[in-house]
């Protein structure tokens, strides 16, 4: 398997648009392939001293992080997913940054092999 992960801060005023906008997203990257789409929002999350999920996005006091991640079948199959997915004229206002309920600059992701899977 193969997973996609992301941590985003969105400001909590937003969290009700960045749900339904996560919820038709999942829709999008579910009928397209994916196995499962997690979005989950950040309620024991506090600053580390070196590093934690707050700082990785220089979260706000108004904000909240979310850690969220979609699972593939491999990483071949990711690609496709996502290739349909961005051609989907469903996500073209989702991808709109004037549209975004989050600061899409402060989002990390990253494609990661899984390792374990128990």
């Amino acid at each position: 398997m193969y997973v996609d992960g992301f941590v985003v801060p969105v400001p909590r005023k937003n969290v009700d648009a960045y749900r339904d906008m996560a919820h038709k997203a999942g829709k999008v990257w579910m009928e397209h392939g994916a196995l499962q789409f997690r979005e989950c929002m950040g309620e024991d999350v506090k600053p580390g001293e070196v590093t934690s999920f707050p700082q990785s996005v220089n979260l706000q006091e108004d904000e909240v992080v979310f850690f969220s991640w979609i699972v593939y079948e491999s990483r071949a199959r990711r690609d496709e997913v996502n290739d349909k997915v961005m051609k989907d004229p469903r996500m073209k206002d989702m991808m709109d940054s004037k549209n975004s309920p989050f600061d899409g600059k402060r989002m990390i992701f990253g494609g990661f092999e899984v390792l374990v899977d128990l």
